[in-house]
């Protein structure tokens, strides 16, 4: 082969054809429509049942009550020490409703900080009560004797729950059962002592501890409520009781929260980029896409009415081992009758699975519209990644009942409002500013109610680290 027969063969032939990419210029493109990664399956919406609110206002009327201050304390940290909130003291029942904040603010000062190892016994069952514990960090067990005489674990305390508060008011109290630290346990004592000593001074703290003694007992059922008296299995002429069911006398009020936004779009790109698809629609959709994601966000998360924020604190549980088992599971459910679901991060649920299948255990699954999704025994567990995780790695499990007839979770929302194009949600045009740019008001209506405190129960405080 001459040199100039191998030089013609390494040169590229003569384009015979229309190459694609000048091709693509008379072609038209298929598309899709805007994707959006935000999106998730909001299980929490599609769950709740949704009640007409047609006034704005929801009010939820309970039996009467008798409360026992029974909250969280919150403490302040310093580097290494500790300190309550003086404020804060008013969630133990001997000083629910007092209100000397100087007062207060001496007991707080008054508080000892001490440091428990893990394993170490706090309070030993039968011995004399004589100071109130208020546990800053860590996790404690209530410690019980079975009916063979066996250890039983009765209860786990974690972060701003306290004990021995019964001390501050019965010189002759004394620990009910043994109160021993699962980890390592930062808490703050106030003695019987501080507080008899101070009230000796303070005019305000002594009329109020006397006061508390004054009180007559209320009788109440196990919930709290005032009893009813009711007679039977008698025989005979026997006098039947008298009774009432009393209400509360401020039953509280849920208004209806809003989640807005103005939506923009300039005139041209609506007149002249329509098509093949409508650019105002387009935005519209994100824009409502986003406004329900919020909505759920603000169902789990909300100060005033989310679901974390307002269950009640009895119905708070601690795991026993930090991850969620089986038995934190089923304590949970324990707690109230005919649940319908459980909310957890979808890390929560992978936690609670490899626990089921270190146990040698297989949880069963549920259909839910055509899916499939976890469940134990028979009650579905639904990710929903609004649930925080802390960055202790830790996050929460929420179990509900759900209706107003079963007296549970519910939604509440107006449906019928102007300009709706979703239930209680509306887009309403708004105008067109002297820079051709078209406004919309978009905005969501809703809110959520617990009709009695069990009808919605959490598992705080879930480790979802995989453990090595």
């Amino acid at each position: 082969m001459s040199v100039g027969e191998e030089v013609r063969d390494t040169q590229p032939a003569s384009q015979q054809s229309l190459g694609t990419a000048a091709a693509r210029n008379l072609a038209t493109t298929t598309k899709s429509a805007p994707q959006m990664q935000e999106i998730t399956s909001r299980w929490l919406l599609k769950s709740l049942p949704w009640v007409q609110v047609q006034g704005g206002t929801y009010r939820v009327n309970r039996r009467l009550s008798h409360s026992v201050g029974d909250g969280r304390v919150t403490f302040v940290q310093t580097g290494d020490r500790v300190s309550v909130i003086p404020a804060e003291l008013g969630e133990l029942p001997a000083l629910r409703d007092y209100d000397d904040a100087e007062a207060l603010a001496e007991l707080a000062r008054r508080c000892e900080q001490r440091e428990v190892a893990a394993g170490e016994v706090v309070a030993g069952a039968g011995d004399p009560a004589d100071r109130v514990f208020l546990l800053a960090h860590g996790r404690v067990e209530k410690i019980g004797t079975g009916p063979y005489g066996d250890e039983t674990v009765l209860g786990v305390l974690a972060d701003g729950s306290y004990f021995g508060d019964r001390s501050l008011v019965d010189g002759d109290a004394r620990w009910e059962h043994t109160t021993r630290a699962t980890t390592a346990c930062t808490f703050l004592m106030l003695r019987r002592s501080d507080v008899v000593n101070l009230a000796a001074r303070v005019d305000s703290l002594r009329d109020h501890l006397t006061g508390l003694l004054s009180i007559p007992h209320q009788r109440t059922n196990a919930y709290g409520e005032s009893a009813i008296d009711l007679s039977a299995g008698h025989v005979g002429e026997a006098v039947v009781p008298n009774t009432f069911v009393d209400y509360e006398a401020a039953p509280r009020e849920y208004e209806l929260s809003v989640a807005q936004t103005v939506l923009k779009v300039h005139s041209r790109v609506g007149d002249l980029y329509n098509q093949p698809m409508n650019q105002t629609e387009q935005q519209v959709r994100l824009t409502v896409e986003a406004l329900r994601e919020r909505q759920e966000h603000e169902l789990i998360n909300n100060r005033e009415f989310g679901l974390l924020n307002n269950c009640d604190y009895e119905q708070r549980l601690q795991p026993h081992d930090g991850a969620p088992s089986p038995d934190d599971m089923d304590e949970l459910l324990s707690r109230r009758r005919g649940s319908k679901l459980f909310l957890a991060h979808p890390r929560a649920i992978a936690a609670f699975g490899r626990e089921c299948s270190r146990r040698g255990l297989v949880p069963e699954s549920a259909d839910i519209g055509g899916q499939h999704v976890t469940a134990w025994r028979g009650v579905p567990i639904l990710p929903c990644d609004k649930i925080p995780v802390t960055g202790a790695r830790t996050t929460s499990i929420i179990c509900m009942r759900t209706g107003e007839a079963e007296q549970g979770v519910i939604g509440l929302h107006q449906t019928g409002i102007p300009d709706e194009i979703e239930p209680s949600l509306s887009v309403r045009f708004m105008g067109i500013d002297e820079k051709a740019i078209v406004s919309y008001l978009v905005t969501a209506y809703y809110s959520a109610a617990i009709l009695v405190p069990d009808a919605l129960g959490v598992l705080e405080n879930v480790e979802v680290s995989r453990r090595h």
